[in-house]
């Protein structure tokens, strides 16, 4: 009788001792990884921020100097585009140019472009513009179609065209075209 008393004591114990060393493992690897962490060294940044870049106002004062700029920039890698443009149109009305489109081909693009608007649901071309050379713009431009009152998801169709104007590149860029009546 008082054998199976001590089995079941030390069957009873085997538990709680696992259950011990385990947890001593555990304050082991938090001792071990908090000591790595405290003595790395601390990162110190010694940079400030790089300013954003802004629009130079062109004038007539510094017109030759950002001409001579734009001749020296880096142009595009080919194959790539750069889009300079606003992501949504406001019209008046149907008939009326908009108050707000604006796309430019960046002087650093390599190819002209010209691009095709299209309603996303139905693909409907509303308004196809003329081709944008390098450093060209275009806005205030009305739409060749009415698509109607309010807001259409739209996508602007870029078409990269090369000297004799034929495509050689597509990107294609969603735009929302607002009509207010």
């Amino acid at each position: 009788m008082a054998h199976d008393n001590k089995s079941q004591r030390n069957a009873a114990s085997l538990p709680v001792i696992i259950g011990g060393a385990a947890l001593v493992v555990a304050l082991v690897g938090v001792t071990v990884a908090l000591v790595i962490v405290l003595n790395r060294p601390a990162q110190v940044i010694t940079q400030a921020p790089e300013p954003q870049q802004r629009a130079v106002l062109v004038n007539e004062d510094n017109v030759e100097e950002i001409a001579e700029e734009l001749v020296e920039s880096e142009p595009v890698e080919m194959g790539y585009y750069e889009v300079n443009m606003n992501m949504t149109w406001n019209f008046p009305d149907g008939d009326s140019p908009s108050t707000n489109a604006y796309v430019a081909n960046v002087t650093g693009n390599t190819h002209d472009v010209y691009f095709d608007l299209l309603l996303a649901d139905t693909d409907e071309t509303i308004y196809a513009s003329p081709i944008i050379p390098r450093g060209g713009q275009l806005s205030g431009f009305k739409l060749d179609t009415n698509p109607g009152v309010g807001s259409h998801n739209c996508i602007c169709s870029y078409h990269l065209v090369d000297e004799n104007q034929v495509p050689v590149r597509e990107v294609n860029i969603a735009v929302t075209v607002v009509v207010e009546s």
